[in-house]
């Protein structure tokens, strides 16, 4: 980062966003495929649900996707953010983002090259989703989205290599249930923050959760 770039910064998330502009993100699977490059899905809240990408919770305020969208972007893989339509059913879409990795797998990306990455509702499209492929290979970031929808499903299990974020103030916190029912688990790395925003932590691209989220993406 120069000089200039970091003067004009005034938070960590305005200095990712500000690198991450020019950055290529795509709301599918883009049309040319690399087979041998990194592909990263990211998958929203229930609250963007919609045509909104930035509504507002009475409590926890402004969910901005595009800011999270940006941030979480970079050089070093190709970043996959849909907006998910108004009322999808969860086993609906997670149809659809099983076969958005399968469509990667089916050309020749490798397993191992493929992220997923969901908060809150999209945490648990996450969950089910890596109980669908059940591939050891695939990386799975958990932002809070070990909640109700989760713990009624109580058949579905973890697979690969799970890294779980959830916030001390909120009441949606450990995943460590879903863990111990995951017999099949490559590995599993739980984190928590404490910025007393409850659920709204992950409503914007906080440096507490972004740094070690995109740290534990490239190093993976």
């Amino acid at each position: 980062m120069n000089h200039l770039l970091h003067a004009a910064c005034t938070s960590f998330a305005a200095c990712v966003a500000s690198i991450a502009s020019a950055k290529a993100i795509y709301p599918d699977v883009p049309e040319q495929i690399n087979p041998s490059a990194k592909y990263v899905f990211y998958s929203h809240g229930y609250i963007v649900e919609g045509d909104n990408e930035t509504p507002i919770h009475k409590r926890w305020g402004k969910y901005d996707f595009p800011a999270i969208k940006q941030a979480l972007s970079d050089d070093a893989y190709t970043l996959i953010a849909e907006h998910r339509p108004k009322g999808v059913a969860p086993e609906t879409y997670t149809k659809t983002l099983v076969s958005k990795v399968r469509k990667l797998l089916d050309v020749g990306v490798s397993a191992s090259n493929i992220t997923l990455v969901g908060f809150s509702r999209g945490g648990a499209l996450t969950i089910m989703a890596s109980d669908a492929l059940k591939n050891d290979a695939i990386h799975y970031v958990i932002l809070a989205g070990c909640a109700g929808l989760i713990k009624s499903k109580t058949e579905i299990q973890l697979y690969g290599k799970v890294l779980s974020v959830y916030e001390t103030s909120d009441q949606v916190g450990s995943c460590d249930f879903v863990k111990a029912r995951s017999a099949n688990l490559k590995s599993f790395t739980e984190l928590s923050i404490s910025t007393g925003k409850e659920h709204g932590a992950f409503y914007v691209p906080r440096e507490e959760w972004l740094k070690p989220v995109k740290s534990w993406i490239l190093n993976h």
